[in-house]
């Protein structure tokens, strides 16, 4: 009897996979700090005044995925991208990246403020690894979108934020990447540009590349991402399709905000 061959096809490796990761800071805290800690102690702090800012965070994204990363102020959203980026090292687990990243983590980062728009576009190529004479031939493109007009050939050192904003955005997507890490980049700049960086974002998720984007705009989340994970104390509270993992974090938000307005009044009264 012949034997019957039985292929199997291995899924490919996500864009992204991330196991136990923690990242922890070591504050050399002051005497204030210390005193201040002591009274607000969120299990983060260690006596040694180490701070834990990420802590058993298991996490992956797959291809096609855009996933907004939400949360409060110091929750971690920013020190996760930066991990992913390779700013950040780790202090324990395992963080795998695959293929093209391309980041927008600060406003104009990595600008020389000397340089005007066309050669900073030249500068950020060069460190993307991208040959000389593509990226000569993408900048035309590139500065039609960031809407610089006559400004493209002046120093970027005389931008607004807004400007290099543009920028650094119509840079950081025009590589095609594999992963495209963004951070609150589309809180800056006008009402039209915004609406064309929603644009460039959708091309990208219809070429089946990775996005995280963290941002406190819920609403421009929970309309092009696909996912949501919600990071509270350094550490994944929620993870789900993005219209419902936002909207509950809407209502804890503002359930929250309610009872510190009823505390305040409380307070007030008793003084």
């Amino acid at each position: 009897m012949a034997q019957r061959k039985i292929s199997r096809v291995q899924a490919a490796p996500p864009p992204i996979l991330i196991t136990g990761l923690g990242v922890q800071y070591d504050l050399r805290l002051s005497k204030k700090r210390k005193l201040r800690d002591t009274v607000l102690r969120d299990g983060r702090h260690s006596q040694s005044g180490k701070f834990w800012a990420l802590r058993d965070v298991d996490f992956r994204v797959e291809a096609g995925e855009s996933v907004a990363v939400i949360g409060p102020n110091g929750a971690g959203k920013s020190t996760m991208l930066q991990v992913l980026a390779g700013i950040l090292e780790p202090s324990v687990g395992k963080v795998e990246v695959r293929g093209k990243i391309a980041t927008l983590l600060q406003l104009g980062a990595g600008f020389d403020p000397e340089l005007n728009a066309r050669e900073n576009t030249l500068l950020v190529g060069e460190f993307l690894g991208i040959p000389h004479k593509e990226m000569v031939r993408r900048v035309p493109a590139i500065l039609d979108f960031a809407g610089l007009g006559e400004f493209a050939e002046a120093e970027v050192r005389t931008y607004s934020t807004g400007m290099r904003a543009r920028l650094g955005f119509s840079v950081a997507t025009s590589v095609e990447p594999d992963v495209l890490l963004l951070d609150e980049v589309l809180s800056t700049g006008d009402a039209t540009f915004i609406e064309k960086s929603r644009g460039r974002i959708m091309e990208l998720m219809k070429r089946a590349r990775a996005i995280v984007f963290v941002t406190h705009d819920l609403d421009s989340a929970a309309t092009f991402c696909t996912r949501a994970i919600e990071l509270e104390g350094g550490r994944i509270v929620a993870d789900g399709p993005a219209k419902k993992v936002i909207a509950a974090y809407k209502k804890k938000m503002a359930k929250r905000a309610a009872t510190a307005s009823r505390s305040g009044q409380v307070a007030r009264r008793g003084n």
